[in-house]
């Protein structure tokens, strides 16, 4: 039998988020939260807490998938991909870019708007190095986003360990990292009766204004 969805909710009880304590600077709250998702993880609850979706714009149509957050800094948020993706020519064309930290588990979102331009190349490589083995072939072996039947993936990746068969795998020319300079920061604390907690952060990556929103 299907679940009864109107029927379906949960009353959230998560701790009060207030303007009083909440930090000036946005990335200072984020990094708190970042770690109540890592020590969340080690208990069970939460088992990806760098996951993120990110929402780009494709012919005025938005899209959305999630990839992982691979640093933050005062820059802004880090990620890497395909730049022959779908999600890399997007965002060729629409650079604008959301996020959306889901961590549900522990009542909490966070939601970004900004911009996003590619990471140094030296950044890129060095982050490439650091990948298991078998992810580095595999971004030579995935023409990601194209259509491609199951045997013709499995034969370019058999090529792509053949081909780098007694050597490093170098960071392929069309694989790098995006750096979102954020716009828009908000935080979300699910409250009881919905009557939810949300401070939003809006600014230019350094001068940031603080305002709470309605629920």
């Amino acid at each position: 039998m299907n679940p009864d969805l109107s029927a379906e909710r949960v009353d959230y009880t998560g701790d009060q988020l207030l303007e009083s304590t909440a930090p000036a600077d946005p990335y200072r709250l984020f990094e708190a939260w970042l770690a109540d998702a890592f020590a969340a993880k080690e208990t069970g609850t939460l088992p990806e807490p760098t996951a993120m979706v990110i929402g780009t714009v494709a012919d005025g149509r938005p899209r959305s998938r999630t990839v992982l957050l691979k640093e933050v800094d005062a820059e802004g948020f880090v990620f890497y991909s395909n730049y022959d993706s779908a999600k890399g020519a997007e965002l060729v064309a629409e650079p604008r870019i959301s996020l959306l930290f889901g961590w549900y588990p522990l009542h909490r979102q966070v939601r970004v708007e900004g911009t996003t331009a590619p990471v140094p190349r030296a950044e890129s490589e060095a982050y490439f190095a650091t990948r298991p083995r078998g992810s580095q072939l595999g971004a030579w072996a995935s023409s990601q986003s194209s259509e491609i039947t199951l045997d013709e993936l499995q034969e370019s990746y058999r090529r792509a360990e053949q081909r780098f068969a007694d050597t490093d795998v170098p960071c392929p020319p069309h694989w790098g990292g995006y750096r979102v300079t954020p716009t828009m920061i908000e935080f979300w604390q699910g409250r009881p009766s919905r009557m939810h907690d949300r401070l939003r952060y809006l600014g230019d990556g350094t001068t940031w204004k603080l305002t709470r929103l309605a629920p």
